[in-house]
């Protein structure tokens, strides 16, 4: 929301599509609650190949949404950047992309239990890496409490044009993106 990409109670598309091409992996995890049905989380799952942040980057490169391609592209050129697949010798990542609780559920500690959760699944598959592009202070505070740890930091505020107008106006505490990751103890191979 802070780069204009989503606006609150509108949809988005370029975000749901990304959403939906995630939640194909079949690892996510829904947080339900149990009296009224409604979705109270979720922890929106993946697995990242080997080669595949150069063709993300490619495609946000071709969109004509300058909003996604801020966003996007910070995040695949750091991911770029980092090599994380040649840094550990993996060809999969686990991926962590989304992990949102609804307002009214918040503050009982549904976001630690649906990352407790999808670390488990990146265990039972086999990964040996789980990977938080981390955009807001919350995610990260969890992301430390599992044991993850900082390996690229960007400012938000360091991003300007060539006007020097602000990339990135996102709003205090959320001042840093950061790119989170643990080395994991697989418990069996199921992907």
């Amino acid at each position: 929301m802070s780069v204009g990409l989503c606006k609150h109670g509108e949809e988005c598309e370029l975000f749901e599509h990304y959403n939906l091409m995630t939640l194909k992996d079949g690892l996510s995890v829904m947080a339900l609650d149990a009296k009224t049905g409604e979705i109270a989380g979720v922890a929106l799952n993946g697995i990242s190949h080997r080669g595949e942040v150069e063709e993300e980057l490619k495609e946000v490169n071709a969109s004509d949404n300058r909003e996604y391609r801020l966003i996007f592209g910070l995040l695949h050129n750091v991911n770029h950047e980092l090599n994380l697949f040649e840094t550990y010798n993996v060809d999969k990542i686990f991926e962590l992309r989304i992990l949102s609780v609804g307002s009214k559920y918040r503050g009982r500690g549904l976001a630690k239990e649906l990352f407790m959760r999808s670390e488990i699944i990146a265990e039972e598959y086999g990964l040996k890496i789980i990977k938080v592009d981390a955009t807001s202070l919350f995610t990260q505070k969890i992301c430390e409490s599992f044991g993850l740890t900082t390996v690229k930091s960007v400012v938000y505020k360091e991003y300007k044009d060539e006007n020097g107008k602000l990339l990135y106006n996102t709003e205090s505490p959320h001042d840093y993106y950061k790119v989170m990751l643990k080395e994991l103890s697989p418990n069996c191979s199921k992907g």
